[in-house]
């Protein structure tokens, strides 16, 4: 029983006899309580078979993601009409984008599927973007027929941008030179070729045992699409590296954006240590020809 001043909703079910006559009828509902009544006239009309009704909707009809991402859109087709249908369905989207629709909760690719009357089916639209693609704002129309009905509903992906990260050295090298033993300072460019700013980008290497390698500075604060940053890369290899080539991994991370490069670094021997072993060899043959010469007159 409602409130004063309050209402309640009720549906009223009508179970028509099979020999009902088709003209339009008129039927009167009641309510009486506490003394009181009030009354509505309703008026039927039959037919013979309802019209073909659908209709088609998305909960979630707006999604947003990076260009990386790919789209899925849960709908629910309802046959709102008296009799079965099998309904069939199609999305328009943008050019060079690819649809697909599947079972709810399968992967089974689907074009049409049979709706009972009253009853609605769930089914999963899959959009997958172009290899390359811009920030933007994309429509996807989706349009469900079954004989002469049809519904349609409009969906949105949005493409936000995200930053893509490169590392070389300065005019592209991927090489460099250091002295055992001997910090040497290799430039390391940083480029965006992304969509948005890079934040925060962290610079790190993996460097052969007993290397040491840090940055100058240690961090970009900020990089916005289409620029590039240049840092020095502070090198020193291990005072037992032997002269020849050896590889430097050096990564730049931005909150999930990595890109790394391959540097081979060319070592050369310090010549302190090369000036101190031809010293060593130097005295030895001093001391070899001094031996020949003292035991060699006797």
């Amino acid at each position: 029983m409602p409130a004063p001043d309050a209402s309640v909703s009720l549906q009223l079910r009508l179970d028509v006899p099979a020999n009902a006559s088709m003209s339009e009828q008129t039927l009167t509902v009641m309510a009486e309580g506490q003394g009181s009544q009030a009354t509505l006239p309703v008026s039927v009309a039959l037919a013979k078979e309802l019209p073909a009704k659908l209709s088609v909707i998305s909960k979630l009809p707006s999604l947003r993601g990076s260009p990386k991402s790919n789209f899925e859109y849960a709908l629910t087709i309802k046959n709102d009409s008296g009799r079965n249908l099998v309904a069939s369905f199609a999305a328009q989207a943008p050019s060079n984008f690819e649809t697909s629709f599947t079972e709810a909760y399968g992967s089974q690719e689907l074009s049409s599927i049979p709706i009972e009357a009253g009853q609605s089916k769930d089914i999963k639209l899959k959009v997958r973007r172009p290899s390359t693609i811009d920030a933007e704002h994309f429509p996807v129309t989706v349009t469900v027929n079954a004989e002469d009905a049809s519904a349609k509903t409009d969906l949105a992906l949005d493409v936000v941008g995200e930053p893509q990260l490169q590392v070389s050295g300065r005019d592209g090298l991927l090489s460099a030179r250091a002295v055992a033993a001997q910090q040497s300072s290799i430039p390391i460019v940083v480029t965006n070729t992304g969509t948005a700013p890079a934040e925060n980008i962290a610079l790190a290497a993996t460097a052969p045992s007993g290397w040491k390698v840090t940055f100058e500075p240690a961090n970009i604060d900020r990089l916005v699409p289409g620029k590039d940053a240049e840092v020095q890369a502070l090198v020193t290899p291990s005072d037992k590296s032997l002269a020849g080539d050896y590889m430097t991994s050096i990564r730049a991370t931005s909150r999930g954006e990595s890109a790394s490069s391959q540097f081979r670094i060319t070592v050369a021997t310090s010549t302190v240590w090369g000036m101190a072993g031809a010293g060593v060899i130097g005295v030895a043959l001093l001391l070899m020809l001094g031996a020949v010469a003292r035991f060699g007159r006797r």
